[in-house]
């Protein structure tokens, strides 16, 4: 696929997007959440802006391993002022949600994307975002998020995982959302150990080929931490790192929290890689 249909934006897949993450939360793993302050949230967004971001990713409710569930009002109260702000912002706006109503609220409010953990699985869901013109990201996550780093386990992580993903996309495709509008995640960290998260980044190759842009999501993620001994907030080498070998693999779309620095190094890599 050369192009992703996302609502109102065609985004052409012929150099790898950069998805800015812009945590709505009080509680997000990676320590840069903004609660309800939509005035923060939103200067949060720009500076992404600024910094390179081709796709704006809003979540209102961590999905970090641990996390409790957050009402629907709660997470509805956190996002849909930022989106409001937003709606008329030159790139798509991803909203980061597993509730069919968050999903038809954000829809409303010109989101162009939903980006769902469970993708798509909960009732209603499929619906939701056929009704729609919007890109889906279909995830896979082992469990919920409060357990599901308790003892993950697969006999195939690679097939279960990318079996998983393509039954999900099928079943999108069958509800009425046409392939252009669909993107694969295998979920780093969602009830994985980092043996499981290895494996899947090397195979990503495998997933590439089932016809899907796929997108890998790793930035300051807890398997970069047992590699390299690091904390959280000192993870950004390791982050731009993993999204470049995510890209030389295959993968369509990064998610990230450090847009500047990984948008220099993708220049870089496709400086080079120009024939």
């Amino acid at each position: 696929m050369s192009t992703l249909a996302c609502g109102r934006f065609r985004l052409s897949l012929d150099r790898p997007l950069i998805m800015g993450i812009v945590n709505l939360t009080p509680d997000s793993f990676s320590g840069d959440g903004v609660g309800g302050d939509a005035s923060r949230a939103i200067d949060h967004a720009q500076a992404q802006l600024e910094a390179g971001a081709d796709i704006l990713d809003f979540g209102a409710e961590s999905s970090r391993p641990g996390a409790p569930l957050v009402a629907e009002e709660d997470e509805l109260a956190r996002l849909l002022p930022v989106l409001r702000a937003l709606r008329d912002a030159a790139v798509p706006l991803s909203v980061d949600t597993m509730k069919p109503a968050v999903m038809r609220a954000a829809l409303a409010e010109g989101a162009s994307m939903i980006n769902d953990i469970r993708a798509l699985t909960e009732p209603g869901a499929l619906e939701a975002v056929a009704a729609s013109d919007a890109a889906v990201c279909l995830m896979h996550m082992q469990g919920e998020p409060r357990t599901m780093q308790q003892s993950p386990h697969y006999a195939d992580v690679v097939a279960e995982v990318f079996g998983f993903l393509e039954e999900r996309a099928r079943a999108c495709e069958l509800a009425g959302i046409a392939h252009e509008r669909i993107v694969l995640d295998p979920g780093f960290g969602f009830g994985k150990t980092l043996e499981h998260n290895l494996a899947l980044l090397r195979a990503l190759p495998e997933l590439i080929i089932r016809g899907f842009p796929v997108l890998a999501g790793v930035s300051r993620k807890s398997m970069l931490g047992q590699i390299t001994g690091k904390p959280v907030g000192v993870r950004v080498h390791a982050s731009v790192a993993a999204a470049l070998l995510a890209v030389q693999k295959g993968a369509a779309i990064v998610r990230v929290h450090d847009v500047a620095a990984t948008h220099d190094a993708l220049a870089v890599l496709n400086a080079v890689e120009i024939v």
